[in-house]
Protein backbone atom coordinates (compact mmCIF):
# COMPACT_ATOMS: atom_id res chain seq x y z
CA UNK A 1 0.00 0.00 0.00
CA UNK A 2 1.38 3.41 -0.88
CA UNK A 3 2.05 5.94 1.87
CA UNK A 4 -0.92 8.27 1.24
CA UNK A 5 -3.46 5.46 0.92
CA UNK A 6 -5.43 4.07 3.83
CA UNK A 7 -7.79 1.09 3.52
CA UNK A 8 -7.96 1.65 -0.23
CA UNK A 9 -8.78 5.34 0.01
CA UNK A 10 -6.66 8.30 -1.01
CA UNK A 11 -5.85 10.88 1.59
CA UNK A 12 -8.25 13.82 1.43
CA UNK A 13 -6.50 16.22 3.82
CA UNK A 14 -4.79 19.46 2.85
CA UNK A 15 -1.09 19.82 3.77
CA UNK A 16 -1.43 23.60 3.42
CA UNK A 17 -4.24 23.70 6.00
CA UNK A 18 -2.15 21.62 8.35
CA UNK A 19 0.75 24.06 8.11
CA UNK A 20 -1.55 27.06 8.60
CA UNK A 21 -2.94 25.43 11.76
CA UNK A 22 0.52 25.69 13.30
CA UNK A 23 0.57 29.43 12.54
CA UNK A 24 -2.84 30.14 14.08
CA UNK A 25 -1.89 27.97 17.05
CA UNK A 26 1.25 30.03 17.61
CA UNK A 27 -0.82 33.21 17.41
CA UNK A 28 -3.37 31.86 19.88
CA UNK A 29 -0.66 30.84 22.35
CA UNK A 30 0.93 34.29 22.11
CA UNK A 31 -2.39 36.06 22.68
CA UNK A 32 -3.29 33.89 25.65
CA UNK A 33 0.15 34.44 27.15
CA UNK A 34 -0.66 38.16 27.18
CA UNK A 35 -3.56 37.46 29.57
CA UNK A 36 -0.98 37.46 32.37
CA UNK A 37 -0.50 41.19 31.75
CA UNK A 38 -4.07 42.11 30.71
CA UNK A 39 -6.42 39.43 32.09
CA UNK A 40 -9.62 41.44 31.52
CA UNK A 41 -8.89 42.73 28.00
CA UNK A 42 -11.88 41.84 25.77
CA UNK A 43 -9.76 42.31 22.65
CA UNK A 44 -7.45 39.52 23.77
CA UNK A 45 -10.44 37.31 24.48
CA UNK A 46 -11.83 37.86 20.98
CA UNK A 47 -8.46 37.28 19.33
CA UNK A 48 -7.89 34.11 21.35
CA UNK A 49 -11.27 32.61 20.47
CA UNK A 50 -10.96 33.44 16.78
CA UNK A 51 -7.42 32.08 16.49
CA UNK A 52 -8.18 28.81 18.28
CA UNK A 53 -11.42 28.30 16.34
CA UNK A 54 -9.42 28.77 13.13
CA UNK A 55 -6.82 26.35 14.45
CA UNK A 56 -9.48 23.68 14.95
CA UNK A 57 -10.93 24.22 11.48
CA UNK A 58 -7.53 24.25 9.78
CA UNK A 59 -6.31 21.12 11.51
CA UNK A 60 -9.52 19.29 10.63
CA UNK A 61 -9.05 20.46 7.04
CA UNK A 62 -5.47 19.22 7.18
CA UNK A 63 -6.53 15.67 8.01
CA UNK A 64 -9.93 15.49 6.30
CA UNK A 65 -10.14 18.21 3.61
CA UNK A 66 -11.16 21.85 3.40
CA UNK A 67 -14.89 21.38 3.05
CA UNK A 68 -15.01 18.98 5.99
CA UNK A 69 -13.06 21.41 8.17
CA UNK A 70 -15.38 24.27 7.23
CA UNK A 71 -18.47 22.09 7.66
CA UNK A 72 -17.30 21.04 11.10
CA UNK A 73 -16.80 24.64 12.25
CA UNK A 74 -20.16 25.73 10.83
CA UNK A 75 -21.92 22.73 12.36
CA UNK A 76 -20.46 23.33 15.81
CA UNK A 77 -21.43 27.02 15.67
CA UNK A 78 -24.96 26.17 14.53
CA UNK A 79 -25.41 23.53 17.21
CA UNK A 80 -24.04 25.92 19.81
CA UNK A 81 -26.46 28.63 18.66
CA UNK A 82 -29.47 26.32 18.95
CA UNK A 83 -28.43 25.08 22.39
CA UNK A 84 -27.56 28.54 23.74
CA UNK A 85 -30.62 30.30 22.28
CA UNK A 86 -32.85 27.58 23.70
CA UNK A 87 -31.05 27.89 27.02
CA UNK A 88 -31.46 31.67 27.20
CA UNK A 89 -35.13 31.49 26.19
CA UNK A 90 -36.26 28.51 28.28
CA UNK A 91 -33.55 27.57 30.78
CA UNK A 92 -33.07 24.20 29.08
CA UNK A 93 -30.60 22.46 28.95
CA UNK A 94 -28.18 24.52 31.09
CA UNK A 95 -30.43 26.22 33.61
CA UNK A 96 -31.76 29.78 33.71
CA UNK A 97 -29.10 32.31 32.70
CA UNK A 98 -28.61 35.44 30.59
CA UNK A 99 -25.78 37.20 28.76
CA UNK A 100 -24.94 40.75 29.84
CA UNK A 101 -23.61 42.01 26.51
CA UNK A 102 -20.03 42.17 27.77
CA UNK A 103 -18.84 39.82 25.01
CA UNK A 104 -20.01 41.96 22.12
CA UNK A 105 -22.74 41.45 19.48
CA UNK A 106 -25.45 38.87 20.13
CA UNK A 107 -27.49 36.52 17.98
CA UNK A 108 -30.86 35.47 19.42
CA UNK A 109 -29.70 36.65 22.83
CA UNK A 110 -26.42 34.69 22.58
CA UNK A 111 -22.98 36.24 22.27
CA UNK A 112 -21.68 35.58 18.74
CA UNK A 113 -18.23 35.02 20.24
CA UNK A 114 -19.55 32.11 22.32
CA UNK A 115 -20.56 30.26 19.16
CA UNK A 116 -16.93 30.21 18.04
CA UNK A 117 -15.75 29.42 21.56
CA UNK A 118 -17.46 26.02 21.42
CA UNK A 119 -15.26 25.12 18.46
CA UNK A 120 -11.99 26.07 20.13
CA UNK A 121 -11.97 22.96 22.30
CA UNK A 122 -14.68 20.69 20.84
CA UNK A 123 -12.40 19.45 18.07
CA UNK A 124 -9.32 18.99 20.30
CA UNK A 125 -11.52 17.12 22.80
CA UNK A 126 -12.64 14.77 20.02
CA UNK A 127 -9.07 14.19 18.80
CA UNK A 128 -7.86 13.45 22.33
CA UNK A 129 -10.77 11.09 22.96
CA UNK A 130 -10.10 9.32 19.67
CA UNK A 131 -6.52 8.87 20.81
CA UNK A 132 -7.41 7.43 24.21
CA UNK A 133 -10.26 5.06 23.31
CA UNK A 134 -11.36 3.04 20.29
CA UNK A 135 -15.13 2.38 20.00
CA UNK A 136 -17.11 5.29 18.58
CA UNK A 137 -19.50 5.32 21.54
CA UNK A 138 -16.51 5.63 23.88
CA UNK A 139 -14.97 8.41 21.77
CA UNK A 140 -18.25 10.33 22.02
CA UNK A 141 -18.55 9.93 25.80
CA UNK A 142 -14.89 10.61 26.58
CA UNK A 143 -14.86 13.57 24.20
CA UNK A 144 -18.00 14.97 25.83
CA UNK A 145 -16.35 14.70 29.24
CA UNK A 146 -13.16 16.33 27.91
CA UNK A 147 -15.15 19.30 26.60
CA UNK A 148 -17.45 19.64 29.61
CA UNK A 149 -14.48 19.55 32.01
CA UNK A 150 -13.15 22.72 30.39
CA UNK A 151 -16.29 24.57 31.47
CA UNK A 152 -15.36 24.10 35.12
CA UNK A 153 -12.73 26.74 34.37
CA UNK A 154 -14.57 28.72 31.71
CA UNK A 155 -17.92 29.32 33.36
CA UNK A 156 -16.41 30.52 36.61
CA UNK A 157 -14.15 32.93 34.76
CA UNK A 158 -16.96 34.35 32.63
CA UNK A 159 -19.36 34.76 35.57
CA UNK A 160 -16.72 36.53 37.65
CA UNK A 161 -16.02 38.82 34.68
CA UNK A 162 -19.72 39.68 34.47
CA UNK A 163 -20.31 38.26 30.99
CA UNK A 164 -23.31 36.15 32.03
CA UNK A 165 -25.10 35.21 35.21
CA UNK A 166 -27.26 32.45 36.67
CA UNK A 167 -30.70 32.93 38.19
CA UNK A 168 -30.34 29.85 40.40
CA UNK A 169 -26.67 28.94 40.95
CA UNK A 170 -27.46 26.23 43.50
CA UNK A 171 -27.03 23.28 43.83
CA UNK A 172 -23.45 23.50 42.59
CA UNK A 173 -20.14 21.68 42.77
CA UNK A 174 -18.46 22.22 46.17
CA UNK A 175 -15.52 24.10 44.65
CA UNK A 176 -17.48 26.19 42.11
CA UNK A 177 -20.45 27.47 44.15
CA UNK A 178 -21.63 30.04 41.59
CA UNK A 179 -22.25 27.55 38.76
CA UNK A 180 -25.28 25.21 38.96
CA UNK A 181 -25.00 21.48 38.35
CA UNK A 182 -27.61 21.84 35.60
CA UNK A 183 -25.02 23.77 33.60
CA UNK A 184 -22.60 20.85 33.54
CA UNK A 185 -25.38 18.40 32.72
CA UNK A 186 -26.43 20.61 29.81
CA UNK A 187 -22.83 20.97 28.65
CA UNK A 188 -22.37 17.21 28.64
CA UNK A 189 -25.53 16.67 26.61
CA UNK A 190 -24.58 19.30 24.03
CA UNK A 191 -21.01 18.00 23.98
CA UNK A 192 -22.27 14.51 23.11
CA UNK A 193 -24.07 15.99 20.10
CA UNK A 194 -20.93 17.87 19.08
CA UNK A 195 -18.80 14.73 19.29
CA UNK A 196 -21.31 12.90 17.10
CA UNK A 197 -21.20 15.79 14.62
CA UNK A 198 -17.40 15.83 14.44
CA UNK A 199 -17.26 12.04 14.15
CA UNK A 200 -19.71 12.15 11.24
CA UNK A 201 -18.02 15.02 9.40
CA UNK A 202 -14.33 14.41 10.09
CA UNK A 203 -13.99 10.95 11.58
CA UNK A 204 -14.44 8.79 8.51
CA UNK A 205 -12.01 10.84 6.43
CA UNK A 206 -9.24 11.14 9.03
CA UNK A 207 -6.16 8.94 8.90
CA UNK A 208 -5.54 6.30 11.62
CA UNK A 209 -4.88 7.60 15.10
CA UNK A 210 -1.35 8.71 15.92
CA UNK A 211 -1.36 6.77 19.20
CA UNK A 212 -3.19 3.56 18.40
CA UNK A 213 -1.20 1.03 20.42
CA UNK A 214 0.27 -2.29 19.26
CA UNK A 215 -3.17 -3.82 18.70
CA UNK A 216 -3.63 -1.59 15.68
CA UNK A 217 -0.73 -3.34 13.95
CA UNK A 218 -1.20 -6.92 15.11
CA UNK A 219 -4.15 -9.24 15.28
CA UNK A 220 -5.03 -11.83 17.94
CA UNK A 221 -2.06 -13.68 19.44
CA UNK A 222 0.31 -11.26 17.71
CA UNK A 223 -0.50 -12.28 14.13
CA UNK A 224 0.13 -9.59 11.51
CA UNK A 225 -2.85 -7.60 10.37
CA UNK A 226 -3.17 -6.06 6.91
CA UNK A 227 -3.38 -2.41 7.91
CA UNK A 228 -1.24 0.66 7.49
CA UNK A 229 0.88 2.09 10.28
CA UNK A 230 -0.58 4.97 12.28
CA UNK A 231 0.28 8.55 11.42
CA UNK A 232 3.35 10.10 13.06
CA UNK A 233 2.64 11.82 16.36
CA UNK A 234 3.22 15.29 14.88
CA UNK A 235 0.12 14.91 12.69
CA UNK A 236 -2.11 15.36 15.75
CA UNK A 237 0.23 17.51 17.82
CA UNK A 238 -1.78 20.72 17.26
CA UNK A 239 -5.00 19.61 19.01
CA UNK A 240 -2.95 17.84 21.68
CA UNK A 241 -1.13 21.11 22.42
CA UNK A 242 -4.41 23.06 22.53
CA UNK A 243 -5.96 20.71 25.07
CA UNK A 244 -2.94 20.40 27.37
CA UNK A 245 -2.15 24.13 27.09
CA UNK A 246 -5.73 25.01 28.05
CA UNK A 247 -5.54 22.69 31.05
CA UNK A 248 -2.20 23.95 32.33
CA UNK A 249 -2.77 27.67 31.74
CA UNK A 250 -6.23 27.52 33.29
CA UNK A 251 -4.73 26.00 36.43
CA UNK A 252 -1.93 28.58 36.48
CA UNK A 253 -4.30 31.51 35.88
CA UNK A 254 -6.66 30.48 38.66
CA UNK A 255 -3.78 30.00 41.07
CA UNK A 256 -2.21 33.36 40.27
CA UNK A 257 -3.89 36.49 38.93
CA UNK A 258 -7.49 35.23 39.31
CA UNK A 259 -6.77 33.94 42.85
CA UNK A 260 -9.25 31.05 42.65
CA UNK A 261 -7.37 28.01 43.99
CA UNK A 262 -10.64 26.11 44.45
CA UNK A 263 -11.38 26.44 40.73
CA UNK A 264 -7.81 25.48 39.87
CA UNK A 265 -8.28 22.28 41.85
CA UNK A 266 -11.74 21.44 40.48
CA UNK A 267 -10.92 22.18 36.85
CA UNK A 268 -7.45 20.68 37.14
CA UNK A 269 -8.92 17.38 38.29
CA UNK A 270 -11.78 17.39 35.75
CA UNK A 271 -9.55 18.07 32.73
CA UNK A 272 -6.64 16.15 34.21
CA UNK A 273 -8.59 12.91 33.92
CA UNK A 274 -8.12 13.36 30.16
CA UNK A 275 -4.90 15.37 29.93
CA UNK A 276 -2.73 13.16 32.13
CA UNK A 277 -3.37 9.89 30.23
CA UNK A 278 -2.77 11.79 26.98
CA UNK A 279 0.59 13.07 28.21
CA UNK A 280 1.59 9.58 29.32
CA UNK A 281 0.82 8.21 25.85
CA UNK A 282 2.64 11.06 24.13
CA UNK A 283 5.76 10.55 26.22
CA UNK A 284 5.75 6.79 25.61
CA UNK A 285 4.98 7.00 21.91
CA UNK A 286 8.50 7.41 20.42
CA UNK A 287 9.77 4.31 22.22
CA UNK A 288 6.70 2.29 21.21
CA UNK A 289 7.00 3.26 17.57
CA UNK A 290 10.63 2.20 17.51
CA UNK A 291 9.69 -1.12 19.08
CA UNK A 292 7.04 -1.94 16.46
CA UNK A 293 9.03 -0.49 13.57
CA UNK A 294 6.54 2.28 12.72
CA UNK A 295 7.91 5.40 10.98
Amino acid sequence: MSAPAVAGRQRTGSPLAGRLAWLTLAGGLAVQSAFALMPDDIGLTVASVVLFALTAMLHAAGVAGWWRGAAMLAGIAALGLVAEALGVATGFPFGEYAYTGGLGPQVLGVSALVLLAWATLAYPAWVVARTLVRPTWAVVLVGAWALTAWDVFLDTQMVDAGNWGWAHPQPALPLTPDIPLTNYAGWFGVSVLMMLLIEAVVGRAARPRALTGPRALTGPAGSARATSAPEPLRTYAVPYVVYVWTWLTSIAGNLSFWDRPNVALAGGLAMGVIAVPLLVLVLREPRRRRRIGAP
